[in-house]
């Protein structure tokens, strides 16, 4: 007899010797008759075989000898129960080994199967063994497949077949036979030794919880297979798939310990279904930060509508990170925008709102709002169907009445507008490759600090990141690079916008920008944009140039440092004021620094200019506006300017300038130099009391000639006899129909040169 121990516990059954009544005539329970007291059974002292054994009379079709103490069955397990049996006379029979499972309340557990194999015994004397193997994989070679419900069982064999005959039997052995299906020496356990079946139909997610208890450390592996998962699942330990797990759309599978692409990849049949449900988990409060891609590419069949992925998730606030790998969108349908028309009311009181809109079902959250006094990326932030009622994101300036309005929604390969609010949450060293099919990034409706790092955002179709509330705050983009899917567009047909912002504080830095219609479209105030290089330039020559970056708030405390502006300007509006007009009670057009950034344009229209100040309502004026050491070139035309007011709708007011500097700039192939202050010289020939300057049409903006900081003699100043005049003239501004001339006064008929140092504003 073998006695093996596992766990510290006894496996073997006593002997036949111990005493016949620990062996049952039934299935081993405790009220069974036993064989201690039967008349067809006894005790053989000395078989020339066996030695001591148990000497049987078969009397009924089929004859039980079941052990009736408790065999446990351990999880990860595998036992063989054997016995050697022999025939002496009459009849033969066939024999089996047998068992019977009882969980840990003592009941029995049913549909399992019970018997081993049936081995006929053909020969008197002819000493037979027979075996079978219990264990809770159904794996090759194991007979008795009980899973994990048992927790002992009651072993022994049956005597089936004809009666009459005298069958000896050895004692009964069981062994740990484990190593045979796992190997001692290596560190991972089997979902199969823990009862999973792999069939796509059993919810087999108690087997991977069991499987995770025993690795202890080691690992996992899934065997070929479909594995049905039934709820949300967290695995502690390594683990590898060869296998696939199948659950619902909702289910959430944690790997804590192998959290990465690849392995989800494995589990999920694929990169893109793996993709889902490892961001799924990432915003499941698993305790991992990173989903690394491991430089593996997904495929993108369809937006990513992440409030789908995690119907439950209504914010998340968390660092979490996507790094390291590629986003491909592949074409099809689902990509295909949706365009609604619908009249509206709008009313600046409610200055973000539409109210009674028609067919409000149709329109999707997320739309972008274009109409009658809309400024540019205006989206629909929320809707309530029952009253009729968007939320924008920003505040239209056209003013109160009943228009109609375009309402289109791009898609997006990673949405999360479904979210209430989303922070910390980073893209890092991803290619995110847009294909011209797809938009790149649409933002949660709140949150703040998200990042996008080190990543290639190429070919959207129509925008590359979007925000639709104030998702945006805090936001920074560092060292990506944005491609167009318009390269080859002339510039006044592009469409795409690489980001549009509404919120505070965010930093665009060391980034590339290539041909979009805008490359940033920002509402909100306290941007940093540094040491980027946007260029938006064409084939054609005196070719149209537009704005890559749009400043929609006129009071920004934005700077703008040490950038590369290429055949683009910086525009600056108030499109998003409900009321656009000044009315005194706020900021006008100020707090806007444009230092270091070197401007650069080749083959444009003469009336090109890098700086544009477009005021959508009556009344604005500048107040804080430095434009200092940055070099504007021109490489093969001639600019006339570099900056002008757009008052296609409404024109600055000249009078009301305040703070304004252009300093210490360089100029190349531009036509008039642009400062404030400004050098300017008289040289009168002929002696007069009033010297009047030329029109000063190098004051910033073509503004008005609003004051003299200084008025420097550089030639002797005499009269018409040539004898000097020492006193000093005292000056006129805004003289002229364009108020953009000086004059000087003098006490009497003087002649000479003076350098006047002229400004558009009162600097305070």
């Amino acid at each position: 007899m073998t006695i093996a121990i596992t766990n510290q516990l006894l496996l073997a059954p006593a002997p036949f010797s111990a005493g016949l009544e620990l062996w049952s005539q039934g299935n081993g329970s405790e009220n069974e008759a036993n064989w201690a007291t039967a008349r067809n059974a006894g005790i053989v002292p000395d078989d020339q075989h066996f030695g001591t054994c148990l000497e049987i009379r078969k009397e009924k079709a089929t004859t039980r000898i079941r052990y009736q103490g408790d065999t446990p069955i351990i999880p990860g397990t595998y036992l063989r129960i054997s016995a050697r049996v022999k025939i002496l006379s009459g009849p033969l029979c066939s024999v089996r080994i047998a068992g019977w499972p009882r969980d840990r309340t003592r009941a029995h557990v049913t549909g399992l199967t019970e018997t081993g194999p049936v081995v006929a015994i053909r020969k008197y004397n002819q000493v037979v063994e027979i075996s079978a193997i219990v264990g809770p994989g159904s794996r090759p070679g194991v007979d008795l497949a009980w899973g994990i419900k048992p927790a002992f069982g009651h072993f022994g064999l049956d005597l089936i077949g004809d009666n009459g005959g005298a069958v000896r039997i050895e004692s009964l052995r069981i062994e740990n036979v484990t190593t045979g299906f796992v190997p001692a020496l290596i560190d991972w356990v089997d979902v199969l030794d823990f009862g999973a079946k792999g069939d796509g139909i059993t919810d087999d997610r108690a087997a991977f919880i069991a499987a995770d208890h025993a690795a202890n450390g080691g690992s996992i592996l899934v065997p070929e297979g479909e594995y049905f998962i039934g709820g949300n699942l967290s695995i502690n330990s390594r683990i590898r798939f060869k296998g696939r797990l199948k659950t619902s759309a909702s289910t959430r599978v944690s790997l804590l310990k192998s959290f990465d692409l690849p392995t989800y990849a494995d589990a999920f049949g694929g990169e893109t279904p793996g993709f889902k449900k490892a961001l799924q988990a990432l915003l499941g409060y698993t305790d991992h930060v990173t989903l690394d891609l491991c430089g593996r590419r997904v495929e993108i069949t369809e937006p990513l509508e992440v409030h789908r992925l995690a119907p439950d998730l209504r914010g998340y606030s968390n660092r979490r990170v996507i790094a390291n790998g590629s986003l491909l969108a592949t074409a099809g349908g689902a990509w295909n925008s949706k365009l609604v028309r619908s009249m509206a009311n709008y009313d600046p009181a409610d200055p973000t709102a539409l109210t009674n809109v028609e067919n409000i079902a149709a329109i999707e959250p997320g739309s972008l709002v274009t109409g009658t006094g809309v400024g540019r990326e205006v989206y629909v932030k929320s809707r309530n169907i029952g009253k009729r009622r968007l939320e924008l994101s920003q505040p239209l300036y056209g003013g109160a009445g009943t228009w109609r309005y375009s309402f289109e929604r791009f898609r997006y390969m990673l949405d999360f507008s479904g979210l209430e609010q989303l922070a910390r949450f980073n893209f890092v060293d991803l290619d995110i490759n847009c294909q011209g099919v797809a938009s790149a990034i649409m933002l949660a409706r709140d949150g703040q600090t998200n990042a996008i790092r080190n990543c290639y955002i190429t070919r959207p179709r129509d925008r590359g990141i979007t925000s639709i509330g104030r998702g945006c705050q805090d936001l920074m983009v560092d060292s990506c690079q944005f491609i167009s899917n318009e390269l080859d567009v002339l510039a006044q047909e592009r469409k795409s916008i690489a980001i549009n912002v509404n919120a505070n504080d965010v930093k665009i830095r060391h980034s590339r920008f290539v041909r979009f219609a805008h490359f940033m479209i920002a509402h909100g105030g306290g941007h940093i944009i540094s040491g980027n290089h946007w260029f938006q330039g064409d084939s054609a020559d005196a070719g149209l140039r537009y704005a890559g970056l749009v400043l929609t708030q006129p009071h920004v405390q934005v700077t703008i440092t040490g950038n590369y502006v290429d055949n683009a300007s910086i525009e600056w509006t108030n499109e998003h004021s409900e009321y656009p007009d000044f009315n005194g009670q706020q900021y006008s057009f100020g707090a806007l620094t444009i230092t270091g950034n070197t401007f650069l344009t080749g083959s444009s229209v003469r009336w090109f200019s890098w700086l544009v100040v477009k005021p959508y309502g009556k009344g604005h004026y500048l107040h804080g506006l430095s434009v200092v050491g940055n070099v504007f070139k021109t490489h093969d035309s001639i600019v006339e300017r570099i900056d002008r007011v757009d008052n296609s709708i409404a024109d600055l007011d000249y009078g009301k300038m305040r703070n304004v500097h252009f300093t210490e700039n360089t100029f190349n192939g531009i036509s008039t130099y642009v400062a404030n202050p400004l050098l300017v010289s008289i040289n009168q020939t002929s002696a007069s009391r009033t010297w009047t300057s030329p029109e000063l049409n190098g004051l910033p903006f073509k503004g008005r000639a609003m004051s003299v900081t200084s008025v420097v003699a550089e030639s002797r100043i005499t009269n018409a006899s040539g004898d000097a005049v020492t006193q000093m003239p005292w000056v006129q501004t805004q003289i002229g129909t364009q108020k953009r001339q000086i004059r000087l006064n003098w006490s009497s008929p003087a002649k000479g040169r003076v350098a006047i140092y002229a400004r558009m504003d009162r600097p305070y």
